[in-house]
């Protein structure tokens, strides 16, 4: 198994306050006791800036343990739409702000010049840059009633040719895997883990840890049992608390506290 640094450490992604300013997710998550964060890369231009995302994580008391490049649908055109070309940017924001990690999505099958570069260029990145690069498992999608995969292999396959996974617990889900299973066929490459649970219903809930079919539980003990040292990372769907303060602080302590709970403390 591999690691990010000493840990494990349990960090929340501020993917969930993607229509907020940065420096309001920071304020929160903060005031929730956390000492971590994952940047979700927005067009916020404060998330595309390395010195930036330095004096704030500087002024909440916050490390930052991953940037998590712009590759998800609404972030499609941030950076232009070739996938190395983000995870370059990336990597320079990263390497700016003294990040250690950069989450990415695998290729679709037709992005044959990003699968190219995967097989070619990705093992020896971390040698010239410093930063890992994490891929993290996707699921398929559903069109007309039938699944269908739009990445180059099958939903674990994805991930053969690449050193260094990240989990996403509710995408397992939603890909009907058994989340230990997957757990143990990545563990060796394993250097993330997007932690949410999920309502068991088909469709990509990043739900609270204590609210679905998932056994987090299990997964976390199994982590801290195989000396996991990279981050846990939240990764949940705050929208029903985002204009809450209080619910939206009990929200995260209660997710925070849950992990806490199961995970040795980073050193």
């Amino acid at each position: 198994m591999t690691s990010t640094g000493s840990g494990p450490h349990v960090a929340c992604s501020t993917a969930a306050f993607f229509a907020r300013p940065l420096g309001r997710a920071f304020a929160a998550i903060a005031d929730a006791g956390f000492d971590a964060v994952e940047v979700m890369v927005t067009r916020d231009p404060d998330t595309q800036n390395g010195d930036r995302l330095r004096a704030l994580a500087d002024e909440h008391r916050l490390g930052i343990r991953a940037i998590h490049a712009p590759f998800l649908l609404m972030t499609r055109r941030v950076w232009g739409t070739d996938p190395v070309g983000k995870i370059d940017r990336a990597i320079e924001v990263a390497e700016r702000a003294e990040v250690p990690l950069v989450v990415v999505h695998p290729p679709y099958r037709w992005q044959t010049g990003y699968r190219r570069w995967v097989d070619e260029d990705l093992r020896t990145l971390r040698e010239r840059t410093g930063v890992r690069v994490g891929v993290e498992n996707m699921f398929p999608l559903t069109l007309a009633k039938r699944a269908v995969a739009f990445h180059a292999h099958d939903v674990l396959g994805d991930l053969d040719r690449f050193p260094d996974v990240v989990l996403d617990t509710s995408h397992a889900a939603v890909a009907g895997l058994d989340l230990l299973e997957t757990y143990r066929e990545l563990r060796e490459r394993l250097v993330h883990v997007h932690l949410s649970n999920n309502a068991g219903r088909g469709w990509d809930s990043h739900a609270a840890v204590d609210t679905g079919v998932l056994p987090l539980d299990a997964l976390l003990d199994a982590l801290a049992e195989d000396g996991f040292s990279g981050t846990v990372s939240l990764e949940l769907d705050l929208r029903p608390a985002l204009d809450d303060a209080a619910r939206l602080r009990d929200v995260l302590r209660r997710n925070l506290e849950f992990c806490r709970a199961r995970l040795p403390v980073a050193s």
